[in-house]
């Protein structure tokens, strides 16, 4: 009896250390931390938050936080071009293990995954030809707009216009192309990105016509990972009240990030 209750107990102790083992390699921080490598999903075709450089090298304030992510954990990074349609599927697919994509965060997108806390401002507008006379949601009804498709301003023109006439795009280079070629009246976007394209062409008939929303950006994760999630707010936090997010903020917005909700 006393041999049967040994080989029991063993037993026992055998198969929590393989369910706590089991448990570790579910956890995602243990399995950057482990491999050393970190995979995040990121914008290239959406400056100032992520673009190719002419250098073919992406760069923008989310490749910024990317870079500061891997140096905070000692990891190497490995950047994931992505788009705004898939930049969420990247992340449920496992393709990345973060997602810092000028991510908002939305009802619809928090049954699926979790975020960090806020790591960038964020404004989304419409913003159409000089001519063209709109200052409030009813004055789109009946005016072609283009969107990125799944991105925060579709939802935000599909709840708050829905008299206008939105043509959806398959990327941001294809929304802004549209609006340039005259596809569209109008196009929204976050208000960085309308200002990097004025930028580059000055000449270019263009101002913002409608606010749509304040959205903060956000780190995207798969759902069910704590440890990860306090390990980037705790990165975050310590990169705010030191002044490193200002100074992103300063570098690709021109101004700093001011306060951030938690």
């Amino acid at each position: 009896m006393k041999r049967r209750s040994l080989l029991l107990s063993l037993l026992a102790a055998s198969i929590t250390t393989i369910a706590c083992g089991n448990a570790m390699a579910e956890d995602g921080l243990s399995t950057i931390l482990t491999r050393k490598v970190i995979r995040i999903a990121v914008p290239t075709d959406y400056p100032p938050y992520g673009a190719v450089g002419p250098d073919m090298v992406p760069r923008g304030y989310d490749i910024d936080m990317a870079t500061l992510v891997a140096k905070k954990l000692n990891v190497k990074l490995e950047l994931v071009p992505v788009t705004g349609p898939n930049r969420v599927a990247y992340l449920q697919t496992k393709k990345a293990d973060l997602t810092i994509s000028s991510l908002g965060k939305t009802p619809e997108r928090e049954k699926v995954i979790d975020y960090s806390i806020a790591y960038a401002p964020f404004f989304d507008a419409v913003f159409g030809k000089k001519e063209i006379t709109a200052k409030s949601y009813g004055d789109l009804s009946g005016k072609v707009i283009a969107v990125t498709r799944g991105s925060m301003q579709d939802e935000e023109l599909s709840r708050m216009a829905p008299g206008a006439v939105i043509k959806r795009f398959e990327d941001n280079n294809g929304t802004v192309s549209a609006f340039l070629a005259g596809q569209a009246q109008m196009f929204a976007t976050g208000t960085a990105v309308a200002a990097a394209i004025k930028v580059k062409d000055p000449s270019l008939s263009m101002d913002l016509k409608v606010i749509l929303s304040n959205a903060p950006c956000y780190i995207g994760v798969l759902k069910d990972e704590p440890q990860l999630v306090a390990k980037l707010n705790e990165i975050i936090r310590e990169a705010k009240s030191n002044g490193a997010i200002d100074e992103m903020s300063k570098k690709w917005l021109g101004a700093p990030a001011g306060p951030l909700p938690e």
